[in-house]
């Protein structure tokens, strides 16, 4: 009897409406969190900030809706041809009969989300010139200005203040304190580069963290991060994590320091080595002036005083064996006209002399007024010595002078005869004399 109840029973007979609801609810109820592999195909992005696609494979395909919530916080771009792992929940569309997945999360397969989009922001950045060389600015040699951009929190900032401080005394350094880790960390580490952006103080930026995962560093994988950096009208030092962890921002900055603290030591120098190199190239340039000083004086002797000398020395010699052979004429001729034209003559020969030493004097002078002005204090002295020696020279060769002398009220006093009388004995009196003043000669008689 049951049996034939059941064969003779009516079949259920659902309309389209029905049907397609009573799958809505089956899948709602089985297919409420899945995973779906796949390899995305005509992937877009509507106006409306949701994209839509195909997920498929070898067999089959499935369309999926990822909509712009969940779109904004995915860590890569999503592409045709990309295999991926959709995350989400079968909704059927009763009005179309149509199913689809509505996705809430979206992963590559293999490499992770945050791989993917760190190789897609380095690719795009490197194709916009933003890693090329040539554009990588030099650090200043001797920054006194340093601006940071990290934690105000924790042992990197500590670390590199400490060794700053330690290799350069008497550094100004700025600290722009943000969060370097999850929400917030991105604007704050623009802000920071905006701010020694706008403000021109900063020789030189420092901007990093300590070590970390890839989500923690990720703040500097960001392309707002990578921007600021480049924008920035400084030079700018990245300096993230450990020395194996590689960043975006460390592509883009003007030099990559492994390390916080290895950051600290390439923007400024060892001050103590920088003293002994100075103290170093003072030694040698002390060595050179020396040895130029030296040289200068030797020339100074061959060509200077010592020549003026020697050439005074000479005439003056002459004009007295010139004097002593006119006198020997005159014993044996007219004694007044070559006794007048020797006198013209040692005047001549005199005046030459004196004017000669005066003008090689005043050109050695000259030249120590030059060295002077060439050399530094310490050498100068040294020069202004040589010109006083060389004064007390001029002097004593101008003393040796006769002209000299009879300019200081001397004079020369001769007999009729010639010969010069040097004691009362060589003058007996009523002896006719001559007197031998600056400019002219008188006649005299002895007492």
């Amino acid at each position: 009897m049951a049996q034939q109840q059941l064969f003779g029973a009516e079949p259920q007979i659902y309309t389209v409406s029905t049907l397609t609801a009573a799958i809505h609810r089956v899948l709602s109820a089985h297919f409420d969190d899945v995973r779906v592999m796949g390899e995305i195909s005509g992937y877009k992005v509507w106006t409306s900030g949701h994209a839509y696609f195909t997920l498929k494979d070898n067999g089959a395909q499935i369309r999926c809706v990822l909509f712009r919530q969940v779109l904004r916080y995915l860590k890569f771009t999503p592409g045709d041809g990309m295999a991926v792992i959709a995350r989400g929940a079968v909704e059927v569309r009763q009005e179309r009969g149509e199913y689809q997945l509505i996705v809430t999360s979206l992963e590559p397969q293999g490499a992770g989300a945050l791989q993917v989009a760190f190789e897609q922001l380095k690719q795009k950045l490197a194709a916009e010139g933003l890693f090329d060389p040539s554009r990588k600015r030099p650090l200043p040699p001797y920054p006194r200005r340093i601006g940071i951009v990290t934690s105000p929190q924790g042992a990197v900032i500590q670390d590199m203040l400490n060794i700053l401080g330690r290799r350069f005394p008497g550094l100004h350094i700025r600290l722009y304190p943000t969060v370097v880790q999850g929400e917030g960390a991105v604007e704050g580490i623009v802000e920071g580069l905006r701010y020694f952006s706008e403000h021109p103080w900063a020789d030189v930026v420092i901007v990093g963290r300590g070590g970390g995962s890839l989500e923690d560093l990720w703040a500097f994988n960001e392309e707002a991060v990578a921007r600021a950096i480049a924008a920035c009208p400084v030079p700018v030092v990245s300096a993230v994590g450990h020395e194996t962890d590689f960043t975006i921002a460390d592509f883009v900055a003007d030099l990559r320091a492994p390390t916080p603290s290895a950051a600290a030591e390439l923007v400024v120098k060892n001050r103590a080595d920088l003293l002994e190199t100075v103290g170093g190239l003072l030694r040698r340039a002390w060595r050179a002036m020396q040895l130029h000083c030296s040289t200068a004086r030797h020339r100074l002797q061959e060509r200077g005083v010592d020549r003026a000398a020697t050439l005074i020395r000479r005439r003056v010699a002459l004009a007295w064996q010139a004097l002593d052979e006119l006198d020997q004429r005159l014993r044996r001729g007219d004694p007044r006209a070559r006794l007048a034209e020797a006198r013209r003559a040692l005047d001549q020969l005199d005046r030459r002399a004196a004017e000669r030493v005066r003008a090689l004097l005043h050109e050695q002078q000259l030249r120590l007024e030059l060295l002077a002005s060439r050399l530094p204090d310490s050498v100068r002295r040294h020069l202004e010595s040589a010109r006083q020696r060389a004064g007390l020279a001029r002097a004593r060769l101008d003393a040796l002078s006769p002209l000299s002398v009879l300019d200081r009220g001397y004079a020369i006093v001769k007999r009729t005869d010639g010969r010069i009388v040097r004691q009362a004995a060589d003058a007996p009196s009523g002896t006719k004399l001559r007197i031998r003043l600056r400019q002219d000669e008188i006649g005299a008689t002895a007492d």
